[in-house]
Formats: structure tokens, sequence, C-alpha cells
């Protein structure tokens, strides 16, 4: 096997990495959705939830570490931004509600 080869086997673009870049994408979408539109929180807690679906199926489908192509540590990043996502997405929702609700003096 040539270097070239190993290479493109270590640092290549595999079905792993490519779904935990996917949940991270889904997850950094639900934190900008929450945090720029407040009367979007549905959407941006269920792309969060979608985003941490995604990071939890990578990481329980590795099956080796960090480093064997697997995806595992964006497995990880995903379902932590996915995460954050859903929280804000549920901020944002509160947020939303509390300012649909007429005041009352």
């Amino acid at each position: 096997m040539s270097l070239s080869a190993i290479a493109a086997d270590v640092y290549g673009l595999t079905a792993g990495r490519t779904w935990s870049l996917v949940g991270a994408a889904l997850g950094l979408a639900g934190i900008g959705v929450g945090v720029f539109a407040r009367r979007r929180g549905v959407v941006a807690l269920a792309l969060g939830v979608v985003g941490a679906l995604v990071g939890v199926l990578v990481v329980a489908m590795a099956k080796g570490g960090p480093g064997t192509g697997y995806g595992i540590v964006g497995g990880y990043i995903s379902l932590v931004l996915g995460l954050i996502g859903v929280l804000v997405g549920a901020l944002a929702m509160r947020k939303g509600a509390r300012a649909a609700t007429p005041r009352v003096e």
C-alpha cells in the first residue's frame, strides 16, 4: 500500500465523518435560528433535537475511537451542539410565548 493511499484513508471524508458534519450543521442551525429569530423557537428546538440524535447515532455506530474515520469526535460535537440548540430553542419559545401574552397593568 502506498503512502498516499494510507493518507487518503486517514484524512478522507468517510460516512461517519459526513454524518457527524451533518449533525453539527443541524445543531449550529438550531442555535442560529434560536438566537436570531425570537418567534421560531420550535424550528430551533427541532433542529437541535435532530442534530443531537444524529450525534448519538454516530457515536453509537462508531466502532473505533478518535482518528479511526468513524466520526466519533464529530458525533460528540454534534451531540453537544444539538443540546445547545435545544436549550436555545426552548428559551426562544419561552421568550416568544411571554412576548405574545398581553400585559396587564
